[in-house]
């Protein structure tokens, strides 16, 4: 074992077993808690990104022929951070120059140097955090976790599958075979882990780090070089990223541009160029259909690892806890304004109501009972602030306005009070009869929302499960107190590819997806071609090449 990878056994072996048994652990503290990261840790975090901003971001020894940076905060103000930036061809050169080295590194060390790269990042998750939040939108709790923690688990989550994988065969035996009465043939043989080649991480712009870190960490431990190309409205959380990572690289004596930084502007994104670049071997997207597309149809015999977009349904048939599901639900459509590829879209409830213990709700009351559980979370301007965050990108606030026209308006989308500089919206929700397909059946990403009235929820299910079907879906949520309903509507959705949740009433919501258990995105569906984090996902970044000999008498 290489010193690194020592210190971390423990982590290591905690994420093997937590992938095995599926229950819940964790790597590192969710809770942004002076307790846990140091009395300090909030101050320095705010700290650290203030000084970044409106300064050139430097990292060490990394190629770099001009700057970039446009960066503005959906909470106003500008960042102004400039960052290396470089061409295609210089930075794939600079990758393929280190990886030699890095391929030929034990699976050990390059497995200690992941696990020491995460354990620095958590302990700069307060940094993180706000970084996150100023480049996404995303309110700061959120933004420490889901740019934090919650990253930093699915990135040791890819980690751990990478090792199980590698490991799983040994790298030497003797083969004997016997040969009647002569002398048995005996061979040496031995085996090693040979990486794919480049690696090309593009980043989102919504969850930078959430997103990203499975691919860069499963191909920087398999032993693949990478290039991360960054959104270019979220640089800053990925360049933190490869800045620490080239640090922990450095200090083992390997050359830092095994990560390299692709950083881009607007107009002028070389992230075609980089697909296409014949050296580009291993491809981890996360954006929308139309561009997922394009990537799949021109990444030549680059191995492609896809999340897209989808339309995500919640079916309503019956409930025991109307107030539960009322809240419930209200809080998955209002986090991070729907700007989850994991939010509920479609809510589809049987015309005629459904049975609750608190007698029968027509279609309306159960309209009117999500909407005005929206209306009691987000009363508190502070807290709907915190929930809600802001809108990243200005074309989804765009499409909240153009929506209005689609149905019936049950709650009306509106600004968040005390957040004036910033672009904000709490969700819209339009009522529509299932017939008005064209209205629904199509991802309108942001907080924007349907309840579309079916025949009963059989109905619910199967158009859930079509849309799937057809344009993707990651999650699936269902409300139903008959079990042999439940039990249909999960073998519906298994066929469908799409993860379900069923009665969700206490504090675990649709949108959420824990490492080391849920598995996030089947791949499936048209919503991703991937899953995070399962053994497929991994185990094709590398192969495994054998030399042999006789064995010495």
């Amino acid at each position: 074992m290489t010193a690194l990878s020592e210190r971390h056994l423990t982590t290591l072996q905690g994420a093997m077993d937590a992938a095995a048994k599926r229950d819940y652990w964790s790597a590192y503290p969710e809770i942004p808690s002076g307790k846990i990261y140091g009395e300090t840790a909030r101050d320095d975090g705010l700290a650290a990104y203030e000084a970044r901003l409106g300064k050139q971001f430097e990292i060490a020894g990394h190629p770099a022929q001009s700057s970039v940076g446009v960066e503005v905060s959906p909470y106003g103000p500008s960042l102004g951070i400039s960052y290396p930036s470089a061409s295609v061809e210089l930075l794939v050169s600079a990758s393929q120059a280190a990886a030699t080295q890095w391929a030929a590194a034990p699976a050990k060390a390059r497995i200690g140097i992941c696990l020491e790269a995460l354990s620095r990042l958590n302990a700069r998750s307060f940094e993180m955090a706000n970084a996150v939040m100023h480049t996404t939108g995303q309110g700061f709790a959120m933004a420490f976790q889901a740019g934090g923690p919650h990253a930093q688990d699915r990135g040791l989550e890819a980690v751990a599958y990478a090792y199980a994988e590698m490991t799983r065969t040994p790298a030497q035996a003797i083969w004997t075979k016997a040969q009647g009465k002569g002398e048995p043939i005996v061979l040496e043989k031995h085996w090693r882990v040979v990486p794919r080649g480049i690696s090309l991480v593009i980043g989102c712009n919504t969850f930078p780090t959430w997103n990203s870190y499975p691919g860069l960490f499963a191909s920087l431990a398999t032993g693949n070089t990478v290039i991360v190309k960054p959104h270019p409205a979220a640089i800053l959380p990925l360049a933190i990223t490869v800045e620490i990572v080239r640090q922990v690289l450095a200090e083992e004596g390997f050359d830092a541009n095994a990560l390299l930084l692709a950083a881009d502007t607007m107009g002028f994104e070389i992230t075609k160029d980089l697909v296409q670049h014949p050296a580009t071997a291993i491809i981890d997207y996360t954006g929308s259909n139309s561009f997922g597309s394009w990537v799949r149809a021109n990444a030549g015999k680059a191995d492609v690892y896809t999340e897209e977009a989808g339309v995500n349904s919640i079916v309503i048939g019956a409930t025991d806890n109307f107030a539960g599901l009322c809240s419930n639900i209200a809080f998955s459509l209002s986090l991070y304004s729907g700007q989850m590829c994991t939010a509920p879209q479609n809510i589809f409830v049987p015309r005629s109501g459904i049975s609750t213990d608190d007698g029968h709700k027509s279609f309306d009351a159960v309209a009117a009972g999500i909407a005005g559980a929206i209306d009691s979370l987000l009363s508190d301007p502070a807290r709907a602030a915190g929930i809600c965050g802001a809108i990243a990108n200005p074309a989804s606030l765009a499409r909240v306005n153009e929506a209005r026209s689609l149905g019936r308006i049950v709650r009306d989308s509106a600004p968040i009070e005390g957040l004036d500089d910033a672009r904000t919206a709490t969700p819209l929700i339009l009522s529509v009869d299932a017939a008005a397909e064209a209205a629904y059946s199509e991802e309108r990403f942001g907080p924007i929302v349907f309840i579309v009235a079916v025949d009963d929820v059989t109905e619910g299910v199967n158009r859930a499960a079509e849309l799937a079907e057809r344009r993707g879906a990651i999650t699936a949520a269902l409300y139903e107190t008959e079990e042999a309903s439940i039990l249909a509507a999960a073998d519906r959705f298994a066929k469908a590819g799409v993860n379900l949740s069923v009665n969700l009433t206490g504090g675990i919501y649709v949108n959420q997806s824990a490492a080391f258990s849920d598995f996030h995105v089947t791949g499936a569906n048209p919503a991703g071609n991937a899953s995070l984090t399962d053994t497929a996902f991994v185990a094709n970044r590398f192969r495994i090449a054998m030399w042999r000999r006789p064995a010495a008498a």
